[in-house]
């Protein structure tokens, strides 16, 4: 870095600023440093940085599934967000969601030294006596009942479910059928849950939710069996994925949409407005969710200190087409 200034004739400290992205830099002040690093082939040590500061501008993310969209979406945004911070991040993805696993994965970040953690899981893990999180580790848990021992970031999956049963029964629907996700998931639990309190509360019959595992296909058998039910006019599916595979297994039946059944989603995925009709679904903010996330372990590593506490981002009905008010009313 002496080298780079005595070059580029600032000082060591104008150097650390532009290697570290700061504003504040005059552009032409900034062109001559980096001019002088090129020159040089000078490149900033993070582990002499580390060293000094004791920080490693990084943040370890455990997940346990690659393939569903709320986890990739919110990937995303944690990764985003934390360059927007200065930081990396190391993905630890995680096949088998087990106990020993958990462990394993703390063990591996804790070897590739990370200043935080987020983890992204569905099993109830954490509910678990035998899972401890390390000591004085810094960690934001997405999608979890574990807000009175960790910091815990979620969509709030039961207000987004409320709003989406609600809708259909004042569309006039008797009761909302529900296509579930899988039984071991917080935000699928969450959102059963929501979806028998409000049947409940109106008075309306709530029969077994059939249960999917966030795929179209799994939509797609459950939408069988929902189209061969005559007195079945409204479904609600924990997913937009789902959802699709329960529109295509109503047209093949010849059961039309939103005329005889209305059917609403839930996530939003981009491609929802394209469905054939398009779909109603309730919109999760995903990068919302990542940026919280990343603001939490964040604080947690600044002020040195854990934290406890469950944050909701709110949820939003997007209306489309794929519901009505059923065949016959007036």
């Amino acid at each position: 870095m002496a080298d780079v200034a005595r070059l580029a004739g600032v000082s060591a400290q104008t150097v650390s600023r532009v290697s570290n992205g700061f504003p504040g830099v005059v552009e032409s002040t900034r062109q001559q440093v980096l001019a002088a690093m090129k020159e040089l082939g000078y490149r900033p040590n993070s582990a002499a940085r580390a060293l000094k500061s004791g920080r490693f501008h990084t943040i370890g993310v455990i997940m346990f599934n690659l393939s569903t969209t709320g986890n990739t979406r919110t990937l995303e945004a944690i990764a985003t967000s934390a360059a927007a911070e200065g930081y990396a991040i190391t993905l630890l993805p995680v096949a088998v969601p087990t106990q020993d696993s958990l462990r394993g994965a703390f063990t591996r970040l804790g070897e590739l030294a990370v200043d935080g953690i987020v983890i992204l899981m569905e099993a109830h893990l954490l509910d678990a006596a035998t899972v401890t999180l390390p000591p004085r580790a810094h960690v934001v848990v997405v999608d979890s009942n574990a807000g009175d021992r960790y910091c815990v970031v979620d969509t709030d999956q039961v207000g987004g479910a409320r709003t989406a049963v609600e809708h259909l029964l004042a569309l006039g629907h008797h009761t909302v059928r529900h296509i579930a996700g899988p039984a071991d998931s917080y935000s699928a639990e969450r959102r059963v849950e929501a979806w028998r309190a409000v049947l409940r509360e109106r008075g309306r019959a709530a029969s077994e939710p059939l249960r999917g595992d966030w795929s179209a296909e799994s939509g797609y058998r459950a939408g069988l069996r929902l189209a061969a039910d005559r007195d079945c006019t409204a479904a609600f599916a924990a997913n937009d994925q789902m959802a699709l595979g329960l529109l295509r297994a109503l047209s093949e039946r010849g059961r039309r949409v939103p005329q005889d059944v209305s059917v609403v989603g839930f996530d939003d995925i981009p491609e929802a407005s394209s469905f054939i009709p398009p779909l109603t679904t309730v919109h999760q903010d995903f990068s919302e969710v990542g940026r919280r996330c990343v603001e939490g372990v964040l604080r947690q590593i600044r002020n040195d200190r854990e934290e406890t506490g469950t944050t909701l981002v709110p949820t939003r009905l997007v209306l489309r087409g794929s519901t009505a008010e059923p065949s016959g009313r007036s």
